[in-house]
């Protein structure tokens, strides 16, 4: 983005000008990424003063000081926002990135949970300074860098915007493979704890943490051996009728994959110089290579609007009777499933690690296109709407 698009109009203060951010956005290093701060110490939750004011630290941006609690709010994508919606904060939804991976249906099996779509449709790909300064809101959930890097944004905008209208917190966590990403990243439970020391609901978090805990030991207590577990292919390919697919590494410790991680599956392109997806790698394998390293199961990103089983009557069926395709060991076993979402936030892991479960282990938790539950919707929602944490 070019800075020929700031005009005096947004010289004003704006609609929160009460709200004071910290001293580290107004650096260029402190923008850039701060790589020499990588592994420094940094605090987890806020550093409350005699005013009431508090700060969080969070990489690339540093440490960023609120005054108040921030009430309106955008992420860029659907990790973050099921974050702050996983806090209670639904409410307070302004706008998001990318409208299209942020997948609120979940939402629909939670007693009282909900998210305004109008909103989301009004405010699809809130990307461009424009619309920040239109939307007005307190806090941006992005990581800065990512404008940067893949929306022709420079520091001066992202100081701009941040001195302007309202701060960033947010680091791309989803995957670890894009080379501009030189600082420290976060695990999905650590971005969340940042989070939620954002809107100050450290409560929710840690009762969201205790029941993560705890359904993650009752599915653990039930996995196989390591040894008796799948060898996986894990995939982006959107089409109906796949040719080729962009690989994952699933020892890529991106949010994307911790589904995966969590249940001990084995990546099948172990072994292998395949490349983790990235801005850079954009490679694919056609039906050939996957053939080479014929995994257990074949997992397909892509395709997260369709049920489990209108994926296995399009995509399974179409390579099923692929020439090449029906030799796969996946494909004759009818082990091709959907691959889970780009971007997860806490709620979306609670579904997902439950599909993923069914997925692998069929025998065990369940087949996936079945019914069985694997954790309580209720206590889920309980938290969200604060009566677990009240009462």
């Amino acid at each position: 983005m070019s800075d020929n698009t700031t005009d005096a109009t947004h010289e004003a203060p704006t609609r929160r000008d009460t709200i004071k951010y910290g001293a580290a956005l107004a650096t260029g290093t402190a923008l850039a990424g701060c790589s020499e701060l990588v592994g420094q110490e940094e605090d987890v939750g806020p550093e409350t003063t005699e005013k009431e004011s508090y700060s969080v630290s969070m990489e690339p941006m540093g440490s960023v000081a609120f005054d108040q609690v921030p009430e309106r709010w955008i992420a860029y994508d659907g990790g973050y926002a099921d974050m702050a919606v996983a806090l209670g904060q639904a409410d307070g939804l302004a706008g998001i990135g990318g409208a299209d991976r942020y997948y609120t249906y979940v939402y629909d099996e939670l007693p009282g949970v909900t998210v305004d779509r109008d909103v989301l449709e009004q405010y699809p790909e809130v990307r461009t300074k424009e619309e920040f300064y239109e939307l007005e809101s307190d806090v941006h959930l992005y990581d800065p860098q990512m404008l940067v890097n893949w929306f022709d944004w420079n520091d001066g905008d992202v100081e701009e915007i941040a001195s302007n209208v309202a701060p960033f917190v947010g680091n791309l966590i989803f995957r670890r493979s894009d080379e501009w990403h030189d600082y420290r990243y976060y695990t999905l439970y650590e971005a969340f704890e940042k989070v939620a020391a954002v809107f100050q609901q450290q409560a929710r978090y840690e009762a969201f943490s205790e029941l993560h805990t705890e359904f993650m030991t009752a599915i653990r207590e039930r996995l196989p051996p390591v040894a008796d577990r799948p060898d996986v292919f894990l995939t982006f390919e959107g089409a109906d009728e796949p040719e080729a697919f962009s690989p994952y590494r699933l020892t890529d410790a991106g949010t994307s994959k911790k589904q995966w991680r969590d249940l001990g599956v084995h990546d099948a392109l172990a072994g292998t110089d395949v490349d983790n997806l990235s801005t850079t790698n954009r490679g694919k394998l056609d039906y050939e290579n996957v053939l080479e390293v014929d995994p257990d199961v074949i997992l397909v990103r892509g395709h997260e609007r369709k049920s489990a089983t209108e994926f296995r009557d399009t995509v399974l069926e179409y390579m099923q009777s692929h020439p090449v395709g029906s030799e796969l060991t996946a494909v004759q076993n009818g082990r091709v499933y959907r691959g889970g979402y780009l971007n997860q936030g806490p709620i979306h892991n609670f579904f997902l690690t439950e599909r993923a479960a069914k997925q692998l282990f069929p025998d065990e938790f369940g087949d996936v296109t079945g019914d069985e539950r694997l954790f309580d919707r209720q206590a889920v929602a309980d938290i969200i709407n604060g009566r677990e944490i009240n009462e």
